[in-house]
């Protein structure tokens, strides 16, 4: 994450004594209804790390197919499909790709999901007012 940080992301351990638990940052893409918003997370690794996926859940407010309504992420990467060689970063930018381009096959906050299929527009005023108080505070 130092040496080469990815665009868009920025993650770094909390505390300097535990290296497990991890807050990130994930800057909402520019031309979306994300544009502008700043969504903190938390990574928590275990020792199993890397042959297990870190936990990552948002502590930002979030309205999003796969988020549920506590900040937990369901996605696949991190997930069914986890390699050890997904790094910090890699794991941020699918976050942020994931942003712009849910997966509503299974849902984790089903509202959101059904506004996103049935109206888009719809989908990016609420995505909109996310955005916006996450840099409000």
């Amino acid at each position: 994450m130092k040496q080469q940080p990815p665009e868009g992301v920025s993650a770094s351990p909390i505390g300097d004594d535990n290296l497990l638990v991890w807050g990130g940052t994930v800057f909402g893409p520019d031309d979306t209804p994300w544009e502008g918003g700043i969504f903190s997370l938390r990574m928590t690794f275990t020792e199993q790390y890397p042959d297990k996926p870190p936990r990552v859940r948002f502590t930002s407010e979030m309205f999003h197919p796969n988020i549920y309504p506590d900040g937990t992420l369901c996605m696949d990467l991190i997930q069914d499909n986890w390699s050890p060689v997904y790094s910090v970063g890699s794991i941020l930018m699918a976050i942020r790709s994931l942003l712009t381009d849910p997966n509503c096959a299974s849902p984790a906050n089903p509202e959101a999901a059904q506004l996103f299929q049935t109206d888009v527009k719809g989908y990016g005023r609420r995505v909109r007012r996310v955005a916006e108080k996450s840099v409000a505070g």
